[in-house]
């Protein structure tokens, strides 16, 4: 089938807020997630970057169907996710899984690793036996590098970048077919980091998966991904290849990401790019126009009074803003 795997259009969240006081005359609205579109590929790694609070995580669990939409379509391979029913969701739920932030809090305390990792298999492989259920266990085990000998072992009773790799185990345990990393190596050490972010390419190669990559580092996103996605309170900022996140960046929130990427030992001077202020708009009040406009340094009268469209400059460099 030709075209993309996952086609997001007009995606939409939002949460009503209750306002303060004791007699509160009105609901607030918070708009996590405000009319995003993108395209994800087969085999294709899409990074999501951004502060915390943008927007990132929302987007992903209404993607995998875990959050309602309040408008918009996710497609994939022809049929929308945000219309299925719950039968079909079953089994949409097969192909896609998630890795979560915390590696140990992800699994259940109660529960051997042997048994988190066939937790999947319980709930859609009814019809083979234990002993064949342990042996994919034990396949995907060897898969990402986790020995044998934990197989009994209880969460507490091994290391956190362990309980990682049997959270990516139980998620690739099925073959899916795309996979949500949200912020999955940020809660480990760095040299950990290193070996999780490897397992995690050289799976997504071998099972030739798509994958939405969630992380505030931008280094990790650029050697990860094939592409990225820059959002500012819940809105699409950029999106680009990794080498033209680096080289050609357009937006000035992403320069000014950028910017802020410390350098042990630079081989040479950092070009100038805008920088921000550090306060951010209230989310249940966002500003006017472009949402970025109070914090942008090339912000015109234009900016507060219109919000920009996205805008294709060419090889799929999409940019929202009204000065570049």
């Amino acid at each position: 089938m030709n075209g993309p795997a996952l086609e997001v259009r007009g995606l939409t969240v939002h949460f009503p807020v209750a306002a303060g006081g004791l007699f509160p005359r009105k609901s607030l609205v918070l708009r996590a997630v405000q009319d995003i579109s993108f395209d994800l590929q087969k085999g294709e790694s899409l990074g999501i970057v951004g502060e915390s609070g943008c927007g990132k995580s929302t987007l992903a669990r209404a993607v995998l169907g875990l959050q309602r939409a309040t408008s918009g379509a996710v497609i994939w391979k022809g049929a929308d996710l945000t219309r299925a029913r719950a039968e079909e969701m079953r089994e949409f739920r097969r192909r896609f899984q998630i890795v979560f932030q915390d590696p140990r809090g992800s699994l259940d305390p109660r529960m051997t690793i042997g048994q988190v990792i066939a937790e999947p298999l319980r709930a859609f492989c009814k019809d083979e036996s234990r002993a064949e259920h342990e042996q994919r266990v034990r396949n995907i085990m060897r898969e990402v590098g986790l020995s044998s000998e934990i197989f009994n072992r209880y969460p507490h009773e091994i290391s956190g970048g362990q309980c990682q790799r049997a959270g990516i185990a139980r998620a690739m345990i099925l073959g899916p077919e795309l996979v949500v990393c949200d912020e999955a190596v940020s809660a480990l050490d760095v040299s950990v980091q290193a070996q999780i972010i490897n397992l995690l390419m050289d799976l997504r190669s071998g099972f030739g998966m798509s994958m939405l990559f969630i992380s505030h580092d931008l280094s990790v996103v650029h050697h990860v991904c094939d592409r990225v996605m820059v959002l500012y309170l819940g809105r699409v900022m950029e999106i680009c290849s990794r080498e033209m996140l680096l080289e050609a960046a357009a937006h000035p929130y992403t320069q000014a990401l950028l910017a802020a990427v410390p350098e042990a030992a630079p081989a040479k001077p950092r070009q100038s790019r805008p920088r921000f202020g550090d306060e951010t708009p209230n989310p249940l009040s966002p500003p006017s126009g472009c949402v970025f406009h109070p914090r942008c340094p090339l912000a015109t009268e234009q900016c507060r009074v219109d919000a920009p469209d996205v805008v294709d400059r060419g090889d799929g460099h999409l940019v929202a803003c009204h000065n570049v």
